[in-house]
């Protein structure tokens, strides 16, 4: 069963001291590549220097596999993370709640499972949200509901952390809901802080000897190269041969030095996978032989970023400045519908976007080369090609699950073994290979009650060719030097979508209406970015503009998103006859039927 209940913990605490009384009117802020812009959100810029105990709403979860805490007054994250077979804790376990000011607002803390929307970091980290819990009857699973109305955009946010009897995963519902007339942006990105040492590893592989004790975080075997913020800079992964982060890893690391050792990187760095048709990630603990493993639908779950301060002085320092003693660690973000931060997706009028991601710990088995939610397969051939270690681990428990493994192309196979496996007894064994046999002939599967659970087979190498690592994004000409109205509309779409704090995405458009004062899409933005304002006789000429260059020989335009802004515009002139004829023609487009028609209701 699981159990869930709230109670006050007490935890020491180094308190942020009192906001600033005056409003911050930061403009041009620029905060982790976008926009730092914080008002109406009250700005705190000084911490108390001394900790004192503090008691905190907590909501614990707990099944036969699993334990959570969930502390809805920072933000609904997930503080603590325990797998109870091993206690493990595979979320980093803060003993202390140490802010810096690192946040948006400035009060932000590491560790945990932080849940950043709808810019990152997420703005409200350091503020409660609201809290209900789900009890399914049938299934027995619980949900612990997060939910807050965001200041900055208006829209709300939750996230549902829910166990299940008998499942050592962790899942996470989300709902995202844009409840104003207009488009919005957002990303949303969970932050997993993950305990780390020289032990930690973050992609799977066999380690060289002298590594076999190391820590290490594993992408998925396909993950070729990394980008950096914004895509600034690109690098090979997992070994890096050339400048990355300031660090010349061709002249001061040793040749082939690996970006999946913690132990390697001695700078605070980003890198982000660019590019993988896999479903997971995570990171491995070789000395206390436990980690964490994350999946999702890579298709709408693209984002898969590690981020370290650094395995130096500089790092060591900011493991000091927010923790007593727990020493570093590193975040294994997971992004959705985003691969890059900033990198910011759309939400329509009124729309709600809704997915789940999934987390679960392992032990024993070392970095998953393979893994979905009935659990995870490691399969590495030891030194010198002789013997395959084969591990996997399981999300609930099979007593009778059949691992085979298999040559391709050979009716025998090399491992058949029926064995009893779950979240607290994954199956590790060492098999003998024949002569010349290489890891992409092998497969790996695991069967249970008559059903697959997991398959594997490691991809052929690829050809040099097909590793390039492709170049860095570039900076965008200036207006007046790029060609073609498209792209000064593009470029500016560019700007405003991805929240740039000091570019003017208006000046790509007036440029563009300079050249061709009919341009319709330009004419549209330009009149979202007055009607944001309430600027609405300005919103109302460029929508007018706009319908009338697409109106010009055709009367039912294929998009309606001028008619509706435009009727925006003239009810906020109270000129509301004249706008529901607009929201009205706006309705035709079934891209912008249903908010027209709310607008419509709200007018009639």
């Amino acid at each position: 069963p699981v159990e869930v209940r709230r109670e006050q913990v007490v935890l020491p605490t180094y308190a942020p001291c009192a906001a600033d009384p005056h409003p911050q009117f930061i403009e041009k802020r620029v905060y982790q590549g976008s926009s730092g812009k914080v008002y109406p959100l009250p700005f705190i810029d000084r911490i108390e220097e001394q900790k004192r105990d503090q008691a905190w709403e907590a909501v614990w979860l707990d099944n036969e596999f699993v334990r959570l805490m969930i502390l809805p007054q920072l933000g609904g994250r997930i503080h603590i993370g325990q797998d109870k077979t091993s206690g493990y804790d595979f979320f980093y376990r803060q003993r202390v709640i140490k802010p810096a000011l690192v946040g948006l607002a400035g009060p932000w803390i590491s560790g945990g499972v932080e849940f950043n929307w709808p810019q990152h970091h997420r703005p409200s980290t350091f503020m409660p949200c609201d809290v209900h819990i789900e009890r399914e009857e049938e299934s027995g699973a619980v949900t612990v509901w997060c939910s807050e109305h965001e200041p900055m955009n208006r829209m709300k946010g939750m996230h549902g952390v829910r166990l299940r009897p008998g499942s050592s995963l962790v899942e996470l519902r989300v709902r995202l809901y844009n409840r104003t007339p207009l488009t919005q942006t957002f990303l949303w990105w969970a932050n997993v802080g993950v305990h780390v040492n020289e032990h930690y590893q973050r992609r799977g592989g066999l380690p060289c000897p002298a590594m076999q004790a190391h820590c290490r975080h594993f992408f998925p075997p396909d993950v070729r190269y990394v980008a950096d913020h914004a895509k600034r800079a690109m690098s090979r992964f997992p070994s890096c041969d050339g400048f990355y982060y300031g660090v010349d890893y061709r002249r001061d690391m040793v040749p082939g030095t690996r970006l999946d050792w913690y132990k390697n990187i001695p700078v605070p760095t980003s890198y982000m996978v660019c590019g993988t048709d896999k479903d997971f990630f995570g990171g491995y603990d070789h000395s206390a032989r436990g980690g964490v493993v994350h999946v999702a639908n890579h298709h709408i779950s693209p984002g898969k970023k590690q981020w370290t301060w650094g395995n130096h002085e500089f790092g060591y320092a900011w493991d000091r400045n927010l923790s007593d003693e727990d020493g570093p660690y590193i975040e294994l973000m997971a992004g959705v519908f985003t691969d890059n931060q900033p990198d910011f997706s759309f939400l329509a009028p009124y729309e709600t976007k809704t997915f789940s991601q999934h987390w679960f710990p392992i032990r024993d088995i070392g970095c998953a080369r393979h893994a979905n939610l009935h659990g995870a397969i490691s399969l590495q051939l030891e030194e010198g090609g002789s013997a395959a270690r084969v591990g996997v681990a399981a999300t609930a428990e099979h007593p009778q699950a059949l691992v085979t493994l298999r040559r391709v192309g050979q009716e025998q196979p090399l491992l058949q073994e029926e064995v009893g496996l779950g979240p607290g007894a994954p199956l590790l064994r060492s098999v003998q290979l024949p002569p010349g046999c290489r890891e992409h002939e092998l497969t790996v599967v695991v069967q249970a009650a008559g059903r697959q659970l997991l398959e594997y087979s490691p991809d052929p190498p690829l050809a040099e060719e097909e590793a390039a690592v492709p170049d860095p994004a570039t900076e965008p000409a200036a207006p007046q030097d790029m060609a073609s109205s498209d792209e000064l509309y593009l470029t500016g779409l560019h700007l405003e979508q991805y929240r740039h704090p000091t570019r003017d995405p208006c000046s790509y458009w007036r440029e563009a209406l300079a050249r061709d004062p009919g341009d319709a899409r330009c004419s549209t933005s330009l009149a979202l970015w007055h009607l944001r304002r309430g600027e609405f006789g300005a919103a109302e000429r460029h929508f007018r503009a706009a319908v009338a260059r697409l109106t010009a020989r055709n009367p039912n335009p294929a998009d309606g998103q001028p008619h509706y802004g435009l009727g925006l515009a003239l009810r906020g002139l109270g000129r509301e006859e004249e706008a529901y004829t607009a929201f009205y023609k706006a309705s035709w487009s079934y891209a912008w039927r249903a908010p027209a028609h709310y607008a419509l209701a709200q007018v009639a």
